[in-house]
């Protein structure tokens, strides 16, 4: 079941928002992306955020590298065609898939990127976690001492400058899977979660905040 909410603010830059219960199938939701795209640059249906839960499974991104799939017997693998290169998704973890149309947002890709990392970044302070971006590391990091942890993903693809998939963020899924990957091509640090830094919030909580800030930082 789908919960949608309309938000006030003006519906050019407000964009439906879609929450998905249960575990969404990984064709199905691209091919789902695809249409609402589509739609947007038409001009027909207005952008989209849409949150939601994927079955476990891995995903090769326009960069990944064969040698990078540890365990390919572990779970299913998908080829998309977002950036970056091998991720994790599975229940716990929650997706956002963003669907934008950045001809309204000033048609900057780098900008697009940078806002996403700060939009997980602001959410993270939300459960006192200091997100931390890293120079040549996409991504939202969380240092504990010397070490540091990858606690949320992006993965973009822009179609005719409209946006396409999006950021992942660790609530609590299964970090063993991420055994079967070298999780973005970096082997030298880990990943990390809410649940694994003691912070146990729903899902729920996780997806108010975002909502909020996305706000935030989008307009």
């Amino acid at each position: 079941m789908d919960h949608r909410e309309s938000l006030a603010p003006p519906p050019a830059l407000q964009p439906d928002w879609r929450v998905s219960d249960g575990l969404v199938p990984y064709l199905e939701a691209v091919a789902a992306m695809e249409e609402r795209v589509a739609a947007i640059r038409a001009r027909a249906k207005p952008e989209q955020v849409w949150l939601l839960e994927h079955p476990p499974l891995y995903t090769a991104g326009t960069s990944a590298k064969s040698a990078d799939l540890v365990d390919p017997a572990l779970l299913p693998v998908f080829q998309t065609g977002r950036g970056g290169q091998f991720t994790y998704h599975g229940p716990g973890q929650r997706i956002g898939y963003v669907m934008l149309d950045l001809r309204r947002r000033g048609s900057d890709i780098r900008s697009y990127v940078h806002n996403l990392e700060e939009w997980l970044i602001r959410t993270l302070a939300r459960f006192n976690v200091k997100g931390e971006r890293r120079g040549g590391r996409v991504g939202v990091w969380v240092a504990d001492g010397m070490r540091e942890e990858k606690i949320a993903a992006l993965g973009v693809r822009v179609k005719h400058w409209v946006s396409l998939h999006g950021v992942s963020l660790n609530v609590d899924p299964d970090l063993g899977n991420y055994g079967g990957i070298v999780p973005c091509g970096i082997s030298q640090h880990g990943v990390t979660s809410l649940a694994k830094l003691g912070i146990l919030v729903s899902m729920a909580e996780v997806d108010m905040n975002l909502r909020e800030t996305f706000a935030e930082v989008f307009g």
